[in-house]
């Protein structure tokens, strides 16, 4: 077992707001697909012409008829509206720059990996970098002498600079080439400064580049070296996560607005990303990131998000407002509904929610492993004893000894961790789109699918750390385990087995619980009674699974079942099934090599005590002989393993130990003479 990693590879936190995987390939499809055909050449033709005021209409344009509109995205990028935005980026009238720099913006959050590459290809850097210093000296000037510009000059230029800031933020998540290359820009002391400034400026400015610096902290040695040493760095960051808000005056005052709630999120995550060494004496996970952390995620009801949502979108016409795009009345790109303003405001809800999930996934990958004594009696009990829990944890249960002691382990991260989180992963209306087609309110269906996957991923490494401890008060708590084992899969049969364009979030939340039920069925091996529709479901993912990983995950959360002393029946199309594994290890076509050790494993793990019940399906099974003719096969697979693939000194390892039990558990087994 393993707990949740990063995945070096994709960097970007957030997934696809708008996504359009549910669409055929092709721009044929888009165009089949979206009612604005005749509003993209009009657009593009303008992009480029003369007028000053035609091309802004048209930047403007682009924002308007991409939203939560993936076919008309898709079309726009097909006609190079990317290529176009970024030399309107070099434009000789201002506003033309700032409306293009916003419309790229937007392409970036609604469309993700794609736009975001395509953009760096065409060397949007060049133009953003020379953004920098100018954004920088107009706020410094609007700082010093704030009567000396109107105000809707200055709500200008903040606009801008949190769409340009916004803009590099994507970038910094889409590759490594383009990370590196924002590093040359020295980018931290720019975001810094708008951290410092925080109470004169406002909160989504301030917002943005703690996100940015969020992100380009996230294993990333240049930007952390830039602030782990700086004293005034730190001692700002730590100020804004004690004063919980960080906006005590000034323009961020509205506590009101989500984005306050988000910002001293970010900033815990900040110090995570560049600690141990940025602050002496304090235990970044234990004296801030918990406490902070845990009252955000215990916060909402995903329910009641979607029902509200759903009320809003069935009141607000889904048609752009192209017809209110005249050249004589050119709308401000930031105009928007009263309905339009409240789905934005739970839309930033959601997504701090799932911020802090993705910070508290890595802090649940290090939890310490829990004393004997530890108990989680206390799991699933009365919800008024919960939010008793919840609301003392700030004082005492989140601050852990060092080295920690069992109750306090078990006070901080089973009641008070645990129930929210399993809160989190039940789907509502708007957890996922339609098969084949499009969400009434995309960007509130991928918030609401994320956070159930942070959830789970939390859960995955809070059980892990219990499943690793082999702790017999945890494993005798067997009704606290059978209700936290049928909560999950309660939760994972709504989501159900849909596949296909559109619905892969659906199979991300499976992979992700899958790993949750096997720390559970660990932590509460031969407790847990297995169901024959339970085993069907594992047995049918680990065959068409073609991820080693995956395949590990389902036999090791069968082999847990395998485990009741009293479902005979069970234990024996458990381990028939893995039988038939093992047996592939002669054929010409074997079974993974990993998947086929975790089954060697498991098989030995089983039957190691011939006096329990289900030890009769070993007997008169004859399985002494089929794992004994498996042998060969099985020494061959291991000497197989590339110890210079990623894992193969483990697998390798692990695979050579496996083979050595193998042999001695058959010996042992035949020496009984049963």
């Amino acid at each position: 077992m393993g707990k949740s990693q990063k995945k070096r590879a994709m960097r970007r936190h957030n997934p696809m707001r708008v996504p359009d995987s549910h669409l055929p390939k092709g721009l044929a499809s888009a165009a089949s697909s979206s009612s604005k055909n005749d509003a993209i050449l009009p657009i593009i033709y303008k992009m480029g012409g003369p007028d000053a005021a035609e091309r802004k209409w048209a930047c403007v344009a682009v924002s308007n008829l991409i939203q939560n509109d993936p076919s008309t995205r898709r079309l726009l990028q097909g006609k190079n509206i990317v290529g176009a935005l970024i030399t309107r980026l070099s434009d000789s009238e201002e506003e033309v720059v700032i409306e293009a720099v916003g419309a790229l913006r937007n392409l970036c959050i609604d469309g993700g990996y794609d736009i975001c590459a395509e953009m760096y290809n065409k060397n949007i850097l060049t133009p953003l970098t020379t953004f920098v210093p100018k954004i920088s000296s107009t706020i410094s000037q609007f700082l010093e002498s704030p009567k000396t510009a109107p105000e809707n000059a200055q709500k200008s230029a903040y606009d801008f600079a949190d769409n340009v800031i916004t803009t590099l933020w994507c970038l910094s998540e889409t590759s490594n080439k383009a990370l590196n290359a924002i590093n040359q820009i020295n980018p931290v002391p720019f975001l810094m400064s708008f951290l410092a400034s925080r109470d004169k400026l406002p909160v989504s400015t301030v917002t943005a580049a703690a996100h940015c610096l969020y992100v380009l902290t996230d294993d990333n040695y240049p930007a952390i070296s830039d602030i782990r040493p700086n004293v005034a760095y730190t001692s700002c960051l730590l100020d804004i996560v004690r004063l919980g808000s960080g906006l005590s005056n000034g323009k961020g005052k509205d506590t009101l607005d989500e984005r306050s709630v988000a910002l001293p999120v970010l900033v815990s995550g900040i110090l995570r990303n560049v600690s141990p060494a940025a602050v002496s004496n304090i235990d970044i996970d234990k004296d801030i990131v918990l406490p902070l952390l845990q009252p955000v995620i215990s916060s909402i009801s995903l329910l009641e998000i979607s029902n509200i949502v759903s009320d809003l979108v069935s009141n607000e016409s889904s048609e752009p407002r192209i017809d209110k795009l005249s050249l004589d009345h050119t709308p401000k790109s930031d105009h928007k509904t009263a309905s339009e303003l409240e789905l934005e405001r739970l839309e930033s809800k959601l997504r701090t929610v799932q911020l802090a999930l993705q910070i508290l996934t890595g802090v649940c990958a290090t939890l310490p492993d829990p004393e004997p004594e530890v108990t989680v009696e206390d799991v699933n009990g009365d919800e008024n004893e919960n939010e008793d829990a919840m609301q003392s944890n700030a004082d005492d249960e989140m601050i852990l000894d060092d080295p920690p002691s069992a109750d306090t382990v078990t006070s901080s991260f089973l009641p008070v961790l645990v129930q929210p989180l399993l809160a989190l992963i039940h789907p509502t209306p708007l957890s996922f789109p339609p098969v084949g087609g499009l969400s009434s309110h995309p960007p509130t269906t991928t918030a609401i699918s994320a956070i159930h996957v942070g959830a789970l991923e939390c859960l995955n490494n809070i059980f892990l750390s219990l499943s690793t401890s082999q702790n017999p008060a945890v494993a005798s708590d067997k009704d606290s385990g059978r209700r936290i084992w049928d909560e999950i899969w309660s939760a994972l049969t709504v989501v159900g087995t849909q596949s296909g364009p559109g619905q892969e979030r659906k199979q991300e939340i499976w992979e992700v619980g899958i790993g949750v039920i096997w720390g559970i069925g660990s932590s509460w091996k031969g407790f847990l009674i297995p169901d024959e529709e339970q085993i069907k479901l594992l047995v049918q993912f680990c065959d068409a699974s073609t991820d080693p990983r995956f395949q590990v995950k389902c036999i090791g959360t069968l082999e847990c079942l395998a485990q009741h002393p009293e479902s005979i029946q069970m234990n024996a199309i458990i381990s028939n099934y893995f039988l038939s594994i093992l047996d592939s290890a002669s054929s010409p076509s074997p079974a993974e090599t990993e998947p086929l050790v975790q089954v060697a494993s498991a098989l030995i793990d089983i039957y190691s005590d011939e006096n329990m019940p289900y030890d009769v399906n070993f007997r008169q099974g004859k399985f002494i002989d089929r794992l004994a003719s498996n042998v060969e096969g099985f020494k061959k697979v291991v000497r197989t393993i590339d110890r210079r693939k990623e894992g193969g000194n483990d697998l390798k390892r692990r695979g050579d130990e496996i083979r050595e039990n193998l042999v001695a558990f058959i010996q042992y087994r035949r020496n009984l003479g049963l």
